[in-house]
């Protein structure tokens, strides 16, 4: 990650802002997992679309925001990621986002990708292209761990803090969040590393597991892994 990447991470003025809304149980670990009907990418799908998570995660804190990730904040950036990641990327896209001269993961098989593009479960059991933060974890992802040293790419980190809720995603060296706001020369994007973000002065962003705000590490549901 480059110096510009990290520094942009660490503007502690404007820290984690309002990453999402609604008041969340704080039995995290409790919450109720996917429908045992819901298609799953196997191992390696599974490594492919972790690499293109985090890439286009990436991309998006290197380059700013694309036009085409249209809700800027802490679940907007997971559920852009996600549709952008289970998609083909054929040479138009690619010319488009800047990456023609880049060495990519190969494409998720289209027969697996695409029942889960843009198909979030919600708690109604219904399936739409939006979620906020609340319903992305409930309904979508699974309990992992509360220590951060046990996440794999593109894992998320979930944080209670009563009337809001924020995640953030591991990125393997660094973490990537949305502090849900966009104003004049910032765009909300922040990245840190964990270090950093273990020492946060505000102990409630710390993802430690004496943190009562710290819900844990989630993984999507769909994942092999």
């Amino acid at each position: 990650m480059t110096r510009r990447a990290i520094t942009a991470g660490i503007d502690r003025r404007t820290a984690l802002g309002r990453g999402a809304a609604l008041a969340l149980a704080s039995a995290m670990p409790a919450l109720p997992t996917l429908a045992a009907d819901t298609p799953a990418l196997n191992r390696e799908q599974s490594a492919h679309f972790r690499d293109w998570m985090t890439l286009l995660i990436h991309e998006q804190i290197e380059r700013g925001p694309t036009p085409r990730w249209t809700h800027r904040d802490c679940a907007g950036l997971v559920r852009f990621s996600v549709a952008e990641s289970l998609r083909e990327h054929d040479v138009a896209w690619r010319r488009a986002n800047g990456l023609l001269a880049r060495r990519l993961p190969p494409d998720i098989d289209p027969a697996a990708a695409a029942p889960l593009r843009n198909t979030w479960r919600r708690a109604d059991g219904t399936r739409d292209a939006y979620v906020g933060a609340l319903e992305l974890v409930q309904e979508n992802t699974r309990f992992v761990t509360r220590q951060l040293q046990q996440a794999l790419l593109g894992d998320m980190l979930f944080y209670d803090q009563g009337d809001e809720q924020h995640l953030m995603v591991w990125m393997g060296n660094y973490i990537a969040y949305h502090t849900g706001r966009v104003l004049p020369g910032d765009n909300g994007l922040r990245a840190v590393r964990a270090t950093q973000l273990l020492g946060w002065s505000d102990t409630r962003w710390r993802p430690t597991d004496d943190n009562p705000n710290f819900a844990g590490v989630y993984r999507l549901a769909f994942l092999a892994r």
